[in-house]
């Protein structure tokens, strides 16, 4: 007698677990299949190869590549600016990621428009295509990928991750909002606000692009956490509203599955140079040793041969 119930009691748990193990599945099952509608929102396709690739880039063959990131600040019916230019390149062999940030006011060719001007303009002309020529004619490289974040929408982000927690390098006000020394909770509207100062910041626009990866590296962080599970649907709503990028999913699924290592691992560069007022405008002026340097950096982290010939325009 005691024999049976203990066997009914073990099948009456099977069965709870069973069925609780087919309804999570199916949670899950909801999740990647809503996350790859939001991708086909996000998707922007482009050009494919670089004229600087010899060869397509082929992530399921593990190779490196490039990602352009670029925070536009995007308003109604404006197109913006790029205000957030930062150039990544992924080497799963080498394990590590390269980052350059390229401040706004760089004065550069800006390629199909046939001019120098601040590099943040190339957006403002031509869109993500002039963007990513401009970056790659400065930089000497090919662009495999971009992500585009619309720094006006991305408080929605924020929210739908439940707010970030940040450790700021010092206390400021701005815009009416006081953000003290040391671990701070931001929601939406005070990431945002927390992203745009510049001026009050001994430095400048290298402050502003610290401030702004700190803030898009906890997003990430909050955003791929088991207690954001609840919210995903905020989430990818957001996400599909503010971030364009060329991926597709089976891309980004690579990406996560083949080089998360290299993530782990990134060195962080801001490109040296000095301020010039030129015409009465303000510029960023990189020497040209500091810019040949940083592109044998990315060629070698790159694999690339080092006897490419800089591109003039398209």
């Amino acid at each position: 007698m005691e024999k049976t119930k203990k066997r009914k009691w073990r099948r009456i748990v099977l069965t709870v677990l069973t069925l609780f193990l087919a309804a999570f599945a199916g949670y899950l099952y909801h999740i990647y299949h809503s996350f790859s509608k939001t991708m086909e929102s996000m998707h922007q396709p482009i050009r494919k190869v670089s004229e600087k690739r010899e060869e397509e880039v082929r992530l399921e063959k593990v190779d490196p590549f490039s990602v352009l990131l670029l925070g536009v600040d995007q308003r109604k019916n404006d197109r913006g600016r790029s205000d957030t230019i930062i150039v990544m390149t992924v080497n799963p062999e080498k394990k590590s990621v390269e980052m350059v940030s390229i401040p706004r006011d760089t004065r550069t060719e800006i390629v199909g428009k046939g001019i120098e001007d601040k590099i943040n303009h190339a957006y403002a002309y031509g869109g993500v295509e002039m963007a990513i020529d401009t970056v790659e004619n400065f930089l000497d490289i090919p662009i495999d990928y971009f992500i585009q974040i619309n720094m006006e929408g991305f408080k929605e982000i924020v929210d739908a991750v439940g707010g970030i927690t940040i450790d700021n390098d010092f206390a400021f006000t701005y815009e009416g909002e006081h953000f003290p020394a040391g671990k701070i909770t931001l929601n939406g509207e005070q990431a945002l606000k927390y992203s745009r100062m510049r001026y009050e910041d001994p430095r400048g626009d290298f402050g502003r692009q610290e401030r702004q990866r700190k803030i898009i590296e906890q997003v990430i962080k909050e955003g791929a956490s088991f207690s954001t599970l609840a919210r995903y649907g905020d989430i990818f709503q957001a996400l599909g509203k503010n971030v364009r990028t060329n991926l597709t999913f089976s891309e980004m699924v690579s990406i996560q599955k083949n080089y998360k290592q290299a993530a782990e691992n990134i060195h962080q560069h801001q490109i040296q140079g000095q301020g010039k007022m030129i015409d009465r405008i303000y510029y960023y002026i990189v020497p040209e040793a500091e810019r040949q340097k940083l592109q044998t950096l990315l060629k070698e982290h790159l694999e690339l041969k080092q006897n490419n010939v800089s591109m003039i325009g398209k």
